[in-house]
Formats: C-alpha cells, sequence, structure tokens
C-alpha cells in the first residue's frame, strides 16, 4: 500500500483526535512515545495538546503519513526545532509512531526516509532524535542511517526497578 506524506496539515479537531488515538494504540502495542501501557487516549491528550502547541503556534513541524487510497491516518512524527539560534542548523525528530496494524510494513522506515527528504530540502546538517532503551529500537534506525552517539544509562524510569537507558541517535546530513 502506497503511502501519502502531508508536512504541516491542518490541525483539526478530526485529526487531533485521530493522532490522539495513533498515540494511544501505539503505546498500548508496546510502543516507547513517551508512555508506559496501559494508557487511555486521557492521558495522552494533555501531552499531546503541547506537542499540537509547538505546531500550531511554532516553529515545530508535523509530518503525518496517510494510506493512499483510504486516507487512513497509519503515522506521523514531529520535528521539533531547538528554539535556539546556535543549534538552529539540524532538528529533533520526535514521536515516530506507525499504527500497530502497520509495524512491519516498512511504513517507519518511509516515514523516516520522508522526514530526511524534508530536512535536505531545509538544508538542515543533521536529524536528532532519542529512544528509550531495551527494545531494540537502535537498530531500526540504524537501518534508516542514524548513528547512536549518546546514551545515559537508566535515565528512563519505567516501572520501580525497571529503568532504561536514553538512546541518542544522529542522521549526518552533509
Amino acid at each position: 500500500m502506497a503511502l501519502l506524506f502531508t508536512l504541516d496539515p491542518e490541525l483539526t479537531p478530526e485529526l487531533r483526535a485521530a493522532l490522539v488515538g495513533l498515540w494511544t494504540d501505539a503505546v498500548n502495542a508496546g510502543g516507547a512515545v513517551g508512555f508506559v501501557p496501559p494508557v487511555t487516549a486521557d492521558q495522552v491528550l494533555p501531552t499531546a495538546e503541547r506537542q499540537f502547541a509547538g505546531v500550531t503556534d511554532g516553529p515545530d513541524r508535523l509530518l503525518i503519513a496517510r494510506a493512499a487510497g483510504s486516507g487512513e491516518l497509519v503515522g506521523c512524527l514531529f520535528v521539533e526545532d531547538q528554539r535556539f539560534e546556535l543549534m538552529d542548523h539540524w532538528r529533533l525528530l520526535k514521536r515516530v509512531m506507525v499504527h500497530p496494524r502497520h509495524q512491519g510494513s516498512g511504513y517507519g522506515a518511509a516515514l523516516l526516509a520522508e522526514a530526511e527528504r524534508i530536512a535536505r530540502s531545509w538544508r538542515l546538517s543533521g536529524l536528532r532524535l532519542t529512544l528509550r532503551g531495551g527494545l531494540g529500537l537502535e537498530g531500526f534506525y540504524e537501518r534508516s542511517g542514524y548513528k547512536e552517539v549518546g546514551r545515559v544509562p537508566g535515565a528512563i524510569r519505567v516501572a520501580p526497578g525497571d529503568d532504561r537507558d536514553d538512546v541518542t541517535m544522529w542522521l549526518e546530513l552533509r
């Protein structure tokens, strides 16, 4: 199934609800996007609203992926500006998500490739992202060209006695 990408879609109430639904489903399927399962849409909503504000008020951006034909929202990511002039040459990718129904379809890699294409068109020097260790995500991002450049052991506490590494990945664009 082909994907249609949209950068900076209008954040209508319908799209906001679909994004919160995607986020909730991703977490409950084991995705490491800011929460630990189980989670409800009501629990995700405040964090989502803060993320949306960075897009609507600027300077952050939103990239969504829809299935060609059905128009179903299948993935998204946020491109965050660091709001610091000395770091204006790169961006941080946040909340990289593909709906669990589409895991293993190549949509995640396609979403990252589109983010890279856009970043290159903006003449950025690099893309950075962070991930929760212990889930094997490093390999996924490495296959898209990202390299691990930092790791803080035990910085993410998902439960008492279950601390995970905070891993920083970098994609050089120049």
